[in-house]
């Protein structure tokens, strides 16, 4: 016993050496961190500012969580019905790989949309939409549609890691958290980066939290999930028989027991641990006024439609971005599952067009009427997209598709992107990313090898935070002895989408 209480004396003694002879160093460090008005100093001030003119303030991110099919959406593909049931050829192809799902197949039939498609001809160009999206098609002056978005993942869980993290490998932060760690919040009473689920009648594959989590980074920069049912942010409210000033009275103390840590030991995780608990305290009532829609005008749920008066569908979450939006909010993010169409893709995905297609429309409607879409970047899309090719039985009203990463669509509104437009190609099958003449390209990752009219997901990301004033190269986070960042050493900023 006497000579366990020794060690325990020791120990102490080591600790409080340590911590003496670092006060001084840890000091200059916390007061490194801080500004004259004591709020942390960003990353991206601590990389020399915002490195650019920034051209949106925030980004709102509707991601359709199992790969919507860009041929029946998108990818207007009139050939592709003289081909009916035919082999996809071996030169399409090209020994290029497939899932487990239809590598057993004996041919891959040539499976052409059922839906029809029309031509919003703004340009030369124009956007073709499918009759599945009537909404949509009203906003089709406003969207950027790129239909050569790619990866190198081909099935859900690595996909939507890598396009949300930038690495197939979960650990990482996402895309919304190297956000907050750049650029911070612009409304202390809200986390800068919020998520939200929308129901969906086909969610049958989870969404796990590191897809919008911090990874290696201060857990502050993790996105807040607000929920449809019961507390909007689990423990907001107080629990039966603690008040306001209760909860006041508790956080003091435990805020003068972080401060007395802090200056004992020098620690400097302990200010941003202050900061947090801060905002807990002030979110139980900045959320529950977010989350209130009574004041909204029955215009407002005219154009979103009537499904928006009920929490948790899509219409509503995309209200409540708007709202978010209006706030200061820097990155909003919508989850909406369910667009993994292996069978049933007529009945599936005809159920979650229903779901978010009003919704996407009056949201972009609804931020342009508030003169909020210039500054605000929308982006939609999915982790990859549906083969050309039916997954099982082949029939002309029904079909399935399997996972297809060589090439797929995404969209993108606002935020000093060209409006109207569409950018890149692929081949008569949309199977292959393709060049003017319809030859094959075989586009590579590699920013030193960047393929024109191509965009794959590291360029995405790379151009999603330059319109917020950040260089993808040089917003960094050292971890282990290594700088890393969103885009890895990839990332090339498409500038041809950009006005």
């Amino acid at each position: 016993m006497h000579k366990s209480l020794k060690e325990h004396d020791l120990q102490i003694t080591r600790r409080q050496l340590f911590g003496s002879s670092a006060l001084g160093l840890g000091t200059a460090a916390m007061a490194g961190l801080f500004s004259a008005s004591g709020n942390p100093v960003r990353a991206a001030d601590l990389n020399g500012g915002i490195h650019h003119k920034a051209k949106a303030k925030r980004v709102i991110y509707l991601f359709m969580s199992g790969g919507p099919s860009h041929l029946d959406l998108w990818d207007y593909k009139p050939k592709m019905q003289e081909k009916y049931g035919q082999d996809l050829p071996e030169e399409v192809r090209d020994g290029q790989r497939i899932t487990g799902m239809t590598s057993k197949q004996k041919n891959l039939p040539v499976c052409p949309s059922k839906y029809k498609f029309t031509h919003q001809d703004n340009n030369a160009d124009g956007v073709w939409i499918s009759e599945l999206l009537p909404h949509t098609s009203t906003v089709a002056k406003d969207l950027c549609v790129v239909h050569t978005a790619f990866t190198e993942a081909i099935n859900h869980d690595p996909a939507i890691t890598y396009i949300q993290s930038g690495s197939q490998i979960p650990g990482r932060p996402s895309l919304g958290a190297w956000l907050s760690y750049g650029l911070g919040s612009m409304n202390e009473n809200l986390p800068s980066y919020i998520v939200m689920h929308a129901r969906s009648r086909h969610a049958e594959q989870s969404l796990f939290g590191r897809l919008w989590g911090s990874g290696f980074m201060p857990s502050q920069h993790q996105g807040v999930l607000l929920r449809s049912q019961g507390d909007p942010v689990l423990y907001l409210n107080n629990p039966a028989g603690v008040s306001r000033e209760d909860r006041r009275a508790q956080l003091d103390a435990l805020t003068s027991l972080n401060k007395h840590h802090g200056e004992r030991f020098a620690d400097p995780s302990v200010p941003e641990r202050i900061k947090q608990h801060e905002m807990a305290f002030r979110m139980q009532s900045s959320v529950p006024e977010l989350m209130d829609l009574s004041k909204e005008s029955d215009c407002t749920f005219e154009l979103y439609g009537e499904e928006a008066r009920t929490p948790g569908t899509f219409a509503a979450c995309c209200l409540n971005a708007r709202r978010l939006a209006e706030r200061g909010v820097r990155n909003i993010q919508i989850f909406h599952r369910g667009w993994d169409a292996h069978g049933n893709l007529a009945g599936e995905h005809g159920n979650q067009c229903k779901d978010i297609d009003q919704g996407s429309a009056a949201l972009i409607k609804d931020l342009k009427e508030r003169g909020l879409l210039d500054d605000t970047l929308v982006v939609w899309g999915g982790e990859f997209g549906r083969t050309p090719y039916c997954q099982g039985r082949l029939g002309k009203d029904n079909y399935g598709r399997d996972h297809h990463p060589r090439c797929f669509t995404i969209w993108m509104a606002g935020g000093g992107v060209k409006p109207g437009i569409t950018y890149g190609r692929t081949d008569d099958y949309g199977y292959n990313i393709a060049d003017a003449d319809g030859n094959m390209l075989k586009p590579q990752p590699n920013k030193d090898h960047w393929t024109p009219g191509t965009m794959h997901i590291h360029d995405l990301n790379a151009t999603i935070l330059h319109q917020l004033g950040i260089d993808h190269r040089k917003l960094t986070y050292r971890y282990q002895g290594r700088d890393f960042r969103l885009t890895d050493v990839h990332g090339h900023v498409i500038k041809d989408i950009l006005s």
